[in-house]
């Protein structure tokens, strides 16, 4: 069977068999198949979708296209966590640290910036030296030393996938909830874990926009999950608001260094908080919310995690001195100029998508897959819907690399923050608890 007759085949409403799935990937990280050939693939799954059965076959050929990661003689739990991407989602970065400091071994397996979100690699590779491409070999050394690594999808870990997600980004098919769904779980599968936790993000900013498109989402990959022996419980959490202050990479960093501090904004901690509970439950280490939740606290507040993060820089290469000043250490923009309010009212809306676009605007993300980051750029934001400003009173504060760079952004956040009289409603930060056994909605945890 040709590559085209399944591309026909799917486009048409049919449906693909595993070996088919499974042929097909193969030969495409073998380079057998074109990109413009899964591009079409992609946009077929896009608008004719795949049942849970081509999931499961897509899932395992991605992850059975590569190698394993072999950690069972770490004699620890093994629990990584996975965000489905939004615009200021640095969690990951004090998330890794603060849950090695718990007693389990975090072989995190990130990615770059996908659409309009930012990537943690690109925020991590923001520190001078830090290497994200670590060898398998490299990364079990590293967590039988350290506990913890950080690291890009190797050329051994799902290669097809690898492809693929790139191929994804610059062909507008990113939101397709079954290619989403293979993509994560293939590689966190490959890590050889026995928990998972997934952020699935809902709202303006997020891949999926619908809450019951989130729930979807969640709970197919939670499926993918059990039935590889993996137990996975995945978090809602809102994206109809860019999270914490600081969108763009070093600038990201250098918010999450703040909150390893104690510091930073509330509704990055509370999330921070929140995953790191659920991974000590999923692995084992706590029976109990209360007591999860307070492990994770304790090595939040007294320092721990922020050590941990200090070694993992050193580990990977990186400037350490980033935990002690990261503002001399991370690059910085030459143009950096506040967004004053025009007049007073109340802020209706922080629109997201519209910032991640304008932080791709001034060169801190992509359009295609080969362009190269200015990790110095990006926004800080100052305020929050709901929050009343008067005339002159800063909105944001964009770091550009020229002054028409800055121009463009501005006028793009003005029609992000757009100010008017009456109160906005906000959605949770933290919405619903997924897992195996079903949906729970939690009453109103946070507030963003």
């Amino acid at each position: 069977m040709s590559v085209v007759d399944l591309i026909e085949r799917k486009r048409n409403g049919g449906r693909l068999e595993a070996g088919e799935l499974a042929a097909m990937m193969r030969d495409y990280a073998a380079g057998a198949i074109p990109d413009y050939q899964m591009s079409a693939f992609a946009m077929a799954v896009y608008f004719r979708g795949m049942d849970d059965v081509e999931i499961e076959a897509l899932t395992t050929a991605m992850l059975e296209s590569g190698r394993m990661l072999e950690l069972g003689h770490l004699g620890l739990p093994r629990v990584d966590k996975h965000s489905t991407g939004g615009v200021g989602d640095k969690v990951s970065l004090i998330l890794a640290p603060l849950v090695a400091c718990c007693g389990i071994a975090v072989p995190m397996m990130s990615g770059r910036g996908l659409g309009h979100t930012g990537g943690t690699l690109d925020k991590l590779e923001s520190i001078p030296g830090f290497r994200t491409r670590l060898t398998l070999e490299e990364t079990a050394a590293q967590l039988q030393r350290l506990g913890v690594a950080m690291i890009g999808q190797t050329a051994e870990i799902a290669p097809a996938d690898r492809k693929f997600y790139a191929l994804r980004d610059a062909t507008a098919t990113v939101e397709a909830i079954p290619l989403i769904s293979a993509s994560i779980m293939s590689k966190k599968l490959a890590e050889g874990l026995t928990g998972l936790v997934l952020d699935v993000k809902t709202g303006a900013g997020a891949f999926m926009t619908r809450l019951e498109d989130s729930l979807t989402l969640a709970k197919t990959m939670i499926a993918l999950g059990e039935r590889r022996g993996c137990p996975t419980v995945a978090l809602l959490t809102d994206m109809d608001t860019p999270l914490g202050d600081a969108c763009g990479n070093a600038l990201e960093v250098e918010e999450s260094v703040a909150c390893l501090r104690g510091k930073g904004p509330a509704d990055l901690r509370e999330v921070t908080l929140a995953l790191a509970t659920e991974m000590l439950l999923v692995g084992g280490v706590s029976e109990d919310v209360a007591d999860a939740r307070a492990r994770a606290t304790r090595a939040l507040d007294s320092g721990a995690a922020l050590e941990k993060f200090r070694a993992l820089v050193a580990a990977q290469g990186g400037d350490a001195r980033v935990v002690d000043d990261p503002h001399a250490v991370l690059p910085q923009a030459p143009v950096v100029k506040p967004v004053l309010a025009t007049k007073a009212g109340v802020v209706q809306r922080v629109e997201p998508r519209v910032i991640g676009r304008a932080i791709i605007g001034l060169g801190g993300g992509r359009t295609k897959v080969d362009d190269v980051v200015d990790p110095a750029v990006g926004v800080v934001l100052h305020v929050k819907p709901g929050a009343r400003v008067e005339a002159g009173q800063p909105l944001a504060t964009i770091h550009a690399a020229s002054e028409s760079a800055r121009q463009e952004a501005e006028y793009a956040l003005r029609q992000a923050i757009p100010l008017g009289t009456g109160t906005p409603s906000r959605r949770p930060l933290i919405s619903h608890r997924i897992t195996a056994r079903g949906v729970e909605e939690l009453p109103g945890v946070g507030a963003h």
